[in-house]
């Protein structure tokens, strides 16, 4: 298996609250080959992905941190 860890740490307890509530739905549909595990800690907010090959890896990466990004991106403009 290989894997990727990410940790975001927020502002605020908030914001980071916002980011790991709005990626619930994706979480619940699972990217195939995947594996992903989140955690909330205050304004720590991690994400670890495991995938059975290097594309797949890729790939959920990519996706979550676009996701991420979106999120942020909308707070901003609301």
């Amino acid at each position: 298996m290989k894997n990727a860890s990410f940790v975001f740490v927020f502002d605020s307890e908030k914001e980071a609250r916002i980011v790991a509530e709005s990626l619930s739905p994706e979480i619940k549909h699972k990217i195939p080959k995947t594996n992903v595990e989140v955690s909330l800690s205050k304004k720590t907010f991690s994400l670890k992905i495991e995938a059975k090959d290097v594309s797949s890896l890729r790939a959920a990466c990519n996706s979550y941190l676009r996701w991420i990004n979106t999120t942020l991106n909308v707070k901003k403009t609301v």
